[in-house]
């Protein structure tokens, strides 16, 4: 599998997040050319603020090869990972890391700076980004363009139901 299907299925994980009202980013663990662990944001649901994509995805790789660390593993995610993630990443030693989206406000892969690149720490992964890019980041505005959408309409439903009284009063 090429690296585009293996962020097919990492939005297809997004797409879990965003049913349940999570923001949509997805991931995937491969190993050897296989899927081996996948997770997509719950934070919300799980009342855990560490319960990103890629941390879901990396503790199930973990769980699955019975190691904390995954050499040889790649970890393919549909936003740019953050600090947190990433620093995650590099204790288990992943191989390489596939971002979708870039995320100008907390990615640590090349946005804010590339965490990855410092040569004082001592794994190095290698980063590759963009790939289904636009998919990754149209699913993402169009999330947070419903959401605002919908907080604009309660707030319009809630408006509506205070002048309502006034009306009848009239």
């Amino acid at each position: 599998m090429a690296d585009q299907d293996f962020m097919r299925l990492a939005l297809e994980q997004a797409q879990y997040a965003w049913d349940l009202g999570e923001v949509p980013v997805g991931a995937v663990v491969v190993k050897d050319g296989e899927v081996i662990a996948c997770g997509y944001n719950q934070p919300i649901g799980k009342h855990d603020p560490s319960a990103h994509a890629e941390i879901v995805a990396l503790r199930a790789a973990a769980a699955k090869l019975g190691n904390y660390r995954l050499p040889g593993c790649e970890l393919y995610v549909t936003l740019e990972p953050c600090l947190m993630c990433s620093g995650a990443m590099m204790h288990a030693r992943l191989s390489r890391v596939v971002f979708g989206a870039s995320d100008p406000k907390t990615g640590v892969c090349g946005s804010l700076m590339n965490l990855f690149e410092h040569n004082q720490l001592n794994h190095h992964t290698s980063v590759a980004g963009g790939v289904l890019g636009e998919q990754c980041g149209a699913m993402l505005k169009s999330f947070f363009a419903a959401r605002r959408a919908a907080a604009s309409a309660a707030r319009r439903a809630a408006s509506d139901a205070l002048a309502a009284p006034d009306a009848e009063a009239g």
